[in-house]
């Protein structure tokens, strides 16, 4: 483990007010929004799909990082370039998700414990020989009746931890994501206390796993009220709870925090993080910035529905959805500036 090459990919990630796009959805989750555009549904598809999202002209400007997944990195582009050779010429560092997916925690209805520690470090050493210099992984945390258990939370703390160790022995930056989330009724308060709980146990067991701080990058949830809460809380108020709490659980010698979107709608998760940034910048000692999925790409997805003459257009907003971003990791974004990019791009 080389302690400088670890602190300098994770400052790189979260530098210069940029972001990360996570490319890195299961092939079943992809398959799932193709159906829901109608689009074919095939492993053609899903290369042509994520070749236009990384041949994005300027993607670089708001983009530090682009999280891949197993699928992808094995596939190359159309002028035969592999995916992660594309990404390291697009300026962007390349990474894996390696987690194998949250199943159901036995003994604990309704909770989960995600899967993937098996042959993990043999992984990691393909991956790193890919050029690959950062990985993640997911754990899932449900807030219900008498739930989350401590046991949830102590034994997926464990895995972050375990995968983290392995991920810094390879020399790759481990994105630690424990995402408490939106799903249920639950208040505001509430995710904050999960949260909360969750965060100090994940540290914990960073800690025991001799996890070191310099070389991780954290992606959390934002402090939300439940999807289906009467009360759904205002910008400044997800703003403030969010950053008290990762002020309250998260080390100052962490360089990034990257916000999941977590089932938000685009404008709304450029706008909550925008306002961390916009209020709290010079009082947190992280990068605060983002690592979205369909919050970035759905825009894209849904103009270039799978054909090849959309997608300019679908680079178009794409480039416009991160620009917006990167102006959130400022704390400069508008709401007005989503009518005028969209006006100006498509």
């Amino acid at each position: 483990m080389d302690i400088n090459i670890l602190n300098q990919t994770a400052q790189a990630m979260v530098a210069h007010n940029k972001g990360l796009i996570a490319m890195d959805e299961s092939n079943p989750t992809c398959n799932k929004r193709f159906a829901d555009l109608g689009i074919l549904q095939t492993p053609e598809m899903r290369r042509r799909y994520r070749e236009m999202i990384i041949t994005t002209p300027g993607l670089n400007k708001g983009i530090n990082a682009a999280i891949l997944y197993d699928e992808t990195v094995r596939q190359r582009l159309s002028d035969d370039t592999s995916f992660v050779k594309a990404v390291e010429d697009a300026s962007i560092i390349p990474g894996i998700k390696v987690d194998m997916g949250a199943k159901d925690l036995a003994g604990f209805p309704n909770e989960k414990i995600t899967e993937g520690l098996d042959n993990l470090r043999s992984r990691l050493t393909e991956y790193s020989k890919m050029g690959i210099r950062f990985a993640k992984w997911r754990a899932v945390i449900t807030i219900g009746n008498g739930i989350p258990t401590p046991r949830c939370i102590v034994n997926n703390a464990m895995g972050l931890a375990q995968y983290a160790a392995l991920c810094q022995e390879a020399n790759m930056v481990p994105i630690v994501e424990p995402e408490v989330l939106m799903d249920g009724n639950h208040d505001l308060k509430t995710c904050f206390s999960v949260t909360e709980r969750v965060l100090h146990e994940v540290f914990e067991q960073l800690y025991k796993q001799r996890v070191i701080n310099e070389g991780i990058i954290l992606k959390p949830n934002m402090i939300l009220p439940g999807t289906n809460c009467p009360d759904q809380s205002n910008t400044e108020e997800i703003a403030e709870m969010t950053v008290k709490c990762l002020l309250r659980t998260v080390p100052a010698s962490v360089p990034g925090i990257a916000f999941l979107s977590g089932g938000q709608t685009s404008s709304l998760a450029t706008a909550r993080l925008n306002a961390m940034n916009a209020q709290y910048k010079s009082e947190i000692p992280w990068a605060l910035t983002f690592s979205f999925s369909r919050a970035l790409q759905y825009p894209a997805l849904e103009i270039w529905k799978g054909l090849d003459e959309n997608s300019i257009a679908a680079q178009n907003a794409l480039y416009h959805r991160v620009q917006l971003n990167a102006n959130a990791c400022q704390g400069k974004y508008l709401s007005e500036m989503e009518i005028e990019g969209h006006q100006r791009q498509y």
